[in-house]
């Protein structure tokens, strides 16, 4: 019988709209070998993933006026970053940086999909990292599957040995670049001492365990799971996608019925789907996105290029897996770009962003708070004066050495005086102190109840000053 006399296949019925679904939600299932597929995605995903983990790689020997330029040292503490320094009175800052990534990630996934997670996610690029690995150890998708089943024997165990070895490279690196960005690359690394490491306390070797054996279990077991049943982000991408979000789709309609047939034909009866089951193969998860949208689908395209690849291969115009939209897939109408949630997310991105540039423009060098000492606010000395004891915090927050003074200033210091430990207080680069001060005020000069006064710190050359108000309290015993 010939091909063109074969009985027509029943086609099988194309969903009405595409709607996030799981195939399979076990999370014992058999562990994802995917072939590596190349392609222009995947050119894409190589190019965006390898330089972030470069980038992260890098960022800790970064220098900046000599010092590291990326630092966030918990034990201070104080973050550092690019020649300006965050103190925990800056911590409102990093909300708005926060909610900026947010909003900016929210946007993306509206429009875009889960782009985030094919092309820059973290999990993604070391899961891809680590089975290269395996793929330079053991061979390609179908060496790997037949290793899995074969007993243990000297040479699995052998390879095995090498894979974990090459593994646990990447993982202490990975552990040693987080570390750096936390300690410093000069106290962890770059003392003087090649073997470093003996020298490190006892919580440095905790976090550097933690770390590496985190690390090396996620990439080389969690792997896809992380994406499906830990990561959060995937579960709400079904509450923000809509009809115009750009997600990886198969077009039910032009390659059902499926069915295998010779190159350069096109059976009566038959789409231009030829079962290859390429598009399952390549999948880091393990989905069949002839299925429909499903929750593991991290939208990273190697379907697409191994879809592109075989329509190239059998004579037939690509696209059967692509980048569309559900609106133009199912409703065959023109994708609606432009609604009232891109301009609701401009607005609060706007909102946000500005607020955070005017925070990091108006961060003053010199912070100064005043401390009313509460166990006694007032007393009289045995000279019969008034006495008001305060505690100024100050923060140096300039890059440099500075020398500060403390001076009274305002309208209703007659009678007072301002006592310091010090006449002049030297404060390092990024350096608090507590200050003690005290006023002293005449009794018959000071008005009874509180009198605002005004304490001002200002740097020596002067060219910092920061003020700040509090009260000088005189309650006499005979005062009624």
């Amino acid at each position: 019988m010939s091909e063109q006399e074969k009985p027509k296949k029943k086609p099988r019925p194309a969903p009405e709209k595409i709607i996030p679904t799981s195939k399979d939600m076990d999370a014992t299932k058999k562990r994802v070998h995917p072939r590596f597929v190349t392609g222009k995605y995947q050119n894409i995903r190589l190019v965006s993933m390898y330089a972030i983990l470069i980038g992260f790689l890098i960022l800790p020997w970064l220098r900046w006026n000599g010092r590291q330029a990326i630092l966030f040292d918990v034990i201070e503490p104080k973050f550092f970053i690019f020649g300006a320094t965050f103190m925990p009175q800056d911590f409102y800052f990093f909300a708005f940086v926060f909610i900026i990534a947010a909003m900016m990630l929210f946007m993306v996934t509206v429009y875009a999909g889960r782009v985030w997670c094919g092309y820059a996610c973290p999990q993604t690029i070391y899961v891809h990292l680590y089975q290269q690995v395996e793929k330079l150890v053991l061979g390609e998708r179908n060496k790997r599957i037949k290793f899995d089943r074969e007993p243990m024997s000297g040479s699995k165990f052998a390879k095995l040995a090498l894979i974990h070895l090459i593994w646990g490279v990447f993982s202490i690196i990975t552990a040693l670049t987080f570390m750096s960005l936390v300690v410093g690359v000069d106290t962890l690394i770059l003392n003087g001492n090649p073997l470093f490491f003996m020298e490190w306390g006892k919580m440095s070797w905790i976090f550097f365990l933690i770390i590496t054996f985190v690390t090396h279990i996620n990439a080389g077991y969690m792997r896809e799971h992380m994406c499906v049943y830990i990561c959060p982000y995937g579960r709400f991408q079904s509450v923000m996608f809509d009809k115009d979000t750009l997600i990886v789709s198969y077009d039910y309609e032009r390659g059902e019925p499926r069915g295998a047939r010779k190159k350069d034909s096109h059976p009566e009866g038959y789409g231009d789907c030829v079962d290859c089951t390429m598009c399952v193969q390549v999948c880091p998860t393990g989905i069949d996105i002839r299925n429909g949208l499903q929750v593991e689908c991290i939208q990273c395209a190697a379907c697409i290029d191994a879809c592109n690849e075989i329509m190239d291969k059998v004579g037939y115009p690509r696209g059967l897996i692509r980048y569309t939209t559900e609106r133009q897939l199912v409703e065959k109408q023109k994708t609606k770009i432009i609604g009232w949630r891109i301009f609701a997310y401009i607005a609060v991105l706007s909102v946000a962003i500005i607020a955070a540039a005017l925070i990091a423009v108006g961060r003053a060098p010199l912070e100064m708070e005043i401390r009313h000492d509460r166990k006694q606010l007032s007393s009289i000395g045995r000279d019969g004066m008034v006495e008001n004891s305060y505690v100024l915090k100050i923060v140096n927050k300039t890059d440099e050495r500075q020398v500060y003074q403390v001076r009274l200033d305002g309208d209703n210091t007659a009678g007072m005086t301002l006592r310091s430990r010090f006449k002049e207080l030297p404060l390092q680069a990024n350096e608090p102190y507590d200050l003690p001060v005290s006023i002293i005020g005449d009794p018959n000069v000071v008005p009874v109840g509180s009198t605002p006064i005004t304490i001002t710190v200002f740097s020596k050359d002067g060219t910092y000053s920061a003020s700040a108000q509090d009260v000088f309290i005189y309650t006499p015993k005979d005062a009624k």
